[in-house]
């Protein structure tokens, strides 16, 4: 039931600090419920019981909003996003594991063309394979597999991308690497200003200087996640100390790096 997902993220809590604060045993009752189980009437009224500003027919029946005012009557959830800025208000869906945590679900490449339309459908999620990855336990993230020459050097074909969801694109971290989301594909990008207006264009970097930035719709992106670690099979080599020393110098000398690799480019031979 999405209703019950909705509100526990309206409260900030998962299964398990939900289950200790409903007073339940296990958290089993909670985890059937979000993976699709109808909840039973004394559930509902568990959550009545707790929750008093929340609305019944809202609870029951999905109609009117969620919360009611003290007079009893449904009110609509308060709006903290200032205006013409590009705050989230659709509930993210999740999975979780036996004992109520979210999990951590990968999107390889094969599965990115669905995961476009489908991203918050959570038959679809509970196909993808899920994993506990150390130092990812505590939050919701996902996982993405790099497809493309495109963010190399700094990540490579087939690496995987671990992400937080942006739920405010207008306090997104400029020149941080993010997931990128729209109707038609999934994409890797280097984002170096906040989006603020939702008709405007964001501009979209890749680290290959090869590869030209390009301007996308801020309308025609679902879903936005920074890349807050990766993991690799690539191991880099030993690092050029003659190379490394040589770089410095002609940064020191005023000359910017990538401008440089481009020139060189251009003069190698064909």
């Amino acid at each position: 039931m999405h209703r019950v997902q909705q509100l526990l993220t309206h409260y900030g809590l998962n299964a398990s600090s939900a289950t200790q604060k409903l007073g339940y045993s296990t958290t089993s009752k909670l985890y059937n419920i979000l993976k699709g189980s109808e909840p039973s009437y004394p559930t509902l009224v568990d959550f009545l019981k707790l929750w008093p500003e929340l609305s019944a027919e809202w609870l029951m029946l999905g109609t009117g909003p969620m919360l009611r005012d003290e007079k009893g009557a449904a009110k609509p959830k308060a709006d903290t996003t200032p205006p013409n800025t590009t705050g989230v208000d659709r509930v993210l869906t999740v999975t979780v594991d036996k004992d109520g945590e979210e999990n951590v679900s990968f999107v390889p490449v094969v599965a990115q063309g669905g995961y476009t339309k489908q991203f918050n459908e959570a038959i679809f999620l509970q196909q993808l394979r899920h994993y506990r990855i150390p130092g990812f336990e505590h939050g919701t993230f996902r996982a993405f597999e790099v497809s493309g020459d495109s963010m190399e050097p700094t990540l490579n074909h087939r690496d995987i991308v671990i992400g937080s969801a942006v739920e405010r694109w207008d306090l997104l971290t400029p020149g941080e690497v993010y997931v990128v989301v729209t109707a038609e594909s999934v994409m890797l990008k280097r984002i170096r200003a906040r989006i603020t207006d939702m008709e405007g264009l964001v501009e979209l970097h890749s680290d290959n200087h090869h590869v030209k930035p390009y301007s996308l719709p801020a309308s025609d992106i679902s879903q936005l996640w920074r890349v807050r670690g990766y993991l690799s099979t690539y191991i880099p080599s030993a690092p050029d100390v003659t190379a490394d020393r040589l770089w410095e110098v002609i940064e020191q000398l005023g000359f910017d790096r990538g401008e440089v690799r481009r020139h060189l480019d251009e003069d190698a031979p064909k």
